[in-house]
């Protein structure tokens, strides 16, 4: 390994990425040094490269978040983590890491803390890989936000229901899935092309977000299934007041729980009896890190038995490093049931 490495560095606010060499870090007791394989390409990619948000504390800077790869050394506090050598998923994002470049997965060599990094099985390749850590990690965090355990397993006599509003983004099809686990019957937003595969993943019932009647539509086929409707996900813009007309509808005289994935207006609306939460995993440094303990846990071992499966599909750019500015704009036009990913 050389002790320097190519990087596609964000020199200011606005961009675009350059790519150029850095010095490869060592590291810490309780982190990992990974090789990058593959990158998968996030929304809050292409806002810290254009619009500097969330704010970069520092420039030169890496951005990136979603990565996987091969362990290359272990710190001396790192007991449990994956031996070099291995084939892993990471997220290696300096956002939790004072923005310091050594943390952002855009580059040949970063730095991951210990507890964001698992072992993909041989059957995952590391384009798929690539799309599991964020998306994961936001629709697991989505049911701990409420104060639900991810031990919790319904059976079908519990009737318990869940609504999935933005079932074809990256977070929805793992939220579509990590539902199915916990037991949820899984009623779920999207368009139309992209129905079958939600139902494949284990969505129970899908709705054309577009139709004028889509609130009746769901309330409807929720009551015909006997079910119990207080649990929601809303993960696109502007979802929250459709999900809140729902519930009102179907949660009858029980408290509800709303997750809402965008930044939570401080003038939302809000419905009798229901908490509703952002999803965004805890503040404290500490809880924080015992959080994404578990939930990597948790995903670990739903890859490893094949419960869980990487989603979206991947959609593999090439141009590696070089190639990082045309796949975000690619992701910044808009792309639909797909994840962008750039081998490096």
């Amino acid at each position: 390994m050389s002790s320097t490495h190519p990087a596609a560095i964000l020199p200011q606010k606005g961009g675009p990425l350059v790519v150029k060499e850095r010095k490869t870090p060592e590291p810490g007791p309780n982190e990992i040094l990974l090789e990058i394989k593959a990158v998968a390409l996030n929304p809050m990619d292409y806002y810290q490269r254009d619009y500097g948000l969330p704010p970069i504390p520092v420039y030169p800077a890496v951005i990136g978040g979603d990565a996987s790869g091969i362990v290359v050394k272990a710190g001396s506090d790192a007991a449990t983590a994956p031996a070099p050598g291995t084939r892993v998923a990471a997220m290696a994002t300096a956002y939790w890491h004072d923005g310091l470049p050594d943390y952002g997965a855009f580059q040949k060599y970063v730095i991951a803390p210990s507890e964001k990094v698992i072992s993909i099985p041989d059957t995952i390749t590391f384009e798929d890989g690539a799309v599991i850590p964020l998306a994961a990690l936001t629709s697991l965090t989505a049911y701990t936000s409420i104060g639900m355990s991810l031990k919790t397993r319904y059976t079908p006599d519990d009737k318990q229901a869940i609504l999935i509003w933005g079932g074809a983004s990256s977070v929805g099809t793992f939220a579509v899935q990590t539902a199915r686990i916990i037991g949820f019957k899984v009623y779920v937003t999207a368009s139309p092309k992209n129905h079958d595969y939600l139902k494949q993943l284990g969505a129970h019932a899908c709705f054309d977000y577009k139709s004028d009647d889509v609130i009746s539509q769901i309330v409807e086929a929720v009551k015909k299934d006997g079910v119990h409707l207080n649990t929601a996900h809303s993960i696109v813009i502007g979802s929250l007041e459709p999900t809140l007309d729902i519930l009102k509808e179907t949660k009858g005289d029980k408290p509800a729980g709303v997750v809402y994935a965008p930044v939570l207006p401080p003038d939302h609306p809000t419905l009798d009896n229901t908490t509703i939460v952002w999803n965004y995993p805890p503040i404290d440094p500490e809880e924080r890190r015992k959080h994404m303990v578990e939930c990597f846990e948790w995903l670990a071992g739903a890859l490893k038995d094949g419960s869980v499966l990487p989603s979206p599909p991947a959609q593999v750019e090439g141009g590696g490093l070089d190639g990082l500015n045309a796949a975000l704009d690619k992701l910044k036009a808009s792309i639909s049931c797909a994840k962008i990913v750039v081998p490096i």
